[in-house]
């Protein structure tokens, strides 16, 4: 009887020691965390995934990409199209509110499209909405009735038309660069802006005259948490509901009861990228052998634990415009990349056990953001590689905003060597801003890579409206920029999402995120 009674006790304690199973919140707020605190939040001038998340909840764009891939109106309830496809007009929903009560209305898309081309904005997109130098129209028919004009066909028009719109009425007398609306934003999204308090949370409350289905959750609260370790310890305690799982800890978060995991690919490859710049870089050769010293098979199978795949090109498996047949990319081979440093007329300083050329050593710097643990350790084992080839590599890990200012400083050159990053893809394969070499420096094309063959076969499949033939141009858009190097295609990471028991609604594991439709997410609470 004696040992009963202690085992139901021990039961009991142990029981009453499991703390992370119980929840310290049961209000209706949907938390999540940040990896990262956005420089601002609009959506034509932000450029970082962190700005982007927020966003998602606060702004509408005429279509939207929904949970299949597919574009589906949002603002817009229908559009035509004419026979030359050069005319595009978009009928718009009626009743629609932005947060401060104003009706929404064709003038405000004129604004958003019109500030966009603005030479005075500070965007990287500009160029989505000018087509071989000719800037798209925009005329207003009436107030829920707008034109699109194009001087000629353009096949990513529909994808790129899908930007967020911002309101006239606010922002036609400011500084769209320096406007106030920047940290305090009003949108017609599910959800309004309440607060910012820097370096901790953004706050959204429920827009309750939302135009489509009124949302379930009350509240939600994004906390900037850097550390994705510390993310994944606050999604344990269930102070936040949806986190990224590190590859490491993957077998053990699958062992929490109240942790769901959806594991599936993303639009997304991580690379290294070269400054042009920077003397080294400028010839192929020496980007080419720093691409063979690179064992991409070995980073993932030991940072990402075999959670990824080995990229080649600058595309992802899941869309319709990669390559059927596979681009022949630079293989793992030391004593190749020992040989083009060679040619490339690279000789080894027997005192530093350095290469030079020209009495210069073979020293570079690479950067990436803080607070992602794979690209460090990326960093570090392509630090380690390059070694073995007598290249001397620094690393620099930075805040995220310190990052940011660096790489989109619009002034070249830009101070930088070479970076650890990635890239998230569009359905959408045009890559314009981030290849052509107009794009720089205040494009996406932050390193400076200019190719002429490149170049044409951007403007080329922009122009092309049949997707087979499209999808002829854009291999060989990618067999040019892999034969070229400009980048170390590394990987293609297997996305690991934490979510809690709780949060119910969510859209099925995708490219297109779990959290996709805001208005049907809810607390089981």
């Amino acid at each position: 009887m004696i040992k009963k009674i202690t085992l139901i006790l021990l039961v009991a304690l142990t029981l009453g020691c499991n703390t992370t199973k119980e929840r310290p919140y049961n209000d209706n707020t949907l938390r999540l965390n940040l990896s990262a605190e956005p420089n601002l939040l609009n959506p034509i001038l932000s450029t970082d995934s962190a700005a982007s998340s927020v966003e998602a909840y606060i702004f509408n764009g005429l279509l939207v990409v929904n949970e299949d891939l597919e574009l589906i109106p949002e603002l817009a309830s229908g559009y035509t199209i004419n026979e030359a496809g050069t005319e595009y007009v978009f009928t718009l929903k009626k009743n629609i509110k932005w947060h401060d009560g104003e009706p929404f209305t064709a003038h405000d898309v004129k604004y958003t499209f019109e500030t966009l081309l603005d030479p005075k904005t500070n965007t990287v997109r500009r160029s989505n909405f000018v087509i071989n130098g000719n800037p798209i129209k925009i005329d207003v028919i009436s107030n829920h009735k707008v034109k699109f004009v194009l001087p000629e066909p353009f096949s990513p028009f529909l994808v790129r038309i899908s930007t967020s719109i911002l309101p006239k009425h606010i922002l036609e007398k400011e500084d769209i660069n320096t406007t106030e609306f920047n940290r305090n934003p009003i949108g017609t999204g599910p959800y309004k802006f309440k607060e910012w308090k820097s370096g901790q949370y953004i706050m959204l409350s429920k827009n309750e005259s939302y135009f489509e289905n009124e949302p379930k959750i009350d509240t939600v609260l994004f906390s900037v948490i850097n550390d994705p370790n510390a993310a994944l310890i606050a999604l344990k305690k269930q102070e936040i509901y949806v986190a990224g799982i590190p590859p490491k800890d993957i077998k053990s978060i699958k062992s929490e009861s109240h942790i769901q995991t959806h594991q599936y690919y993303d639009l997304i490859y991580s690379y290294l990228a070269f400054n042009f710049n920077n003397t080294h870089f400028k010839d192929v050769r020496v980007r080419k052998a720093i691409t063979h010293a690179i064992h991409k098979e070995a980073i993932v199978k030991g940072v990402l634990k075999g959670h990824g795949k080995a990229a080649a090109l600058p595309s992802s498996h899941l869309l319709w415009s990669y390559p059927d047949t596979p681009i022949t990319a630079p293989s793992f081979d030391i004593e190749k990349s020992k040989s083009l440093l060679k040619d490339a007329g690279y000789t080894l300083n027997e005192k530093t056990n350095v290469l030079e050329k020209n009495g210069t050593a073979f020293e570079f710097t690479i950067i990436t953001n803080k607070g992602n643990k794979e690209r460090e350790k990326t960093a570090q084992i392509i630090q380690q590689s390059l070694k073995l080839i007598n290249i001397k590599v620094n690393l620099q890990i930075m805040e995220w905003s310190a990052f940011l200012k660096i790489v989109n400083n619009p002034t070249p050159p830009k101070e930088f060597d070479a970076v650890i990053l990635g890239w998230s893809l569009s359905i959408e394969p045009d890559s314009y801003s981030i290849w052509h070499s107009s794009q720089y420096p205040k494009g996406f094309n932050f390193i400076g890579y200019k190719n002429e063959k490149v170049d044409a076969l951007l403007t080329q499949g922009r122009l092309e409206t049949d997707q087979e033939k499209r999808k002829a141009i854009y291999k060989d858009m990618y067999t040019e920029i892999v034969n070229d190097a400009p980048y170390v295609f590394l990987y293609y990471p297997e996305t690991t999402i934490g979510t809690n028991t709780l949060l119910k609604g969510l859209s099925a594991p995708g490219p297109s995120g779990l959290l996709n439709d805001k208005t049907k997410l809810y607390l089981e609470l």
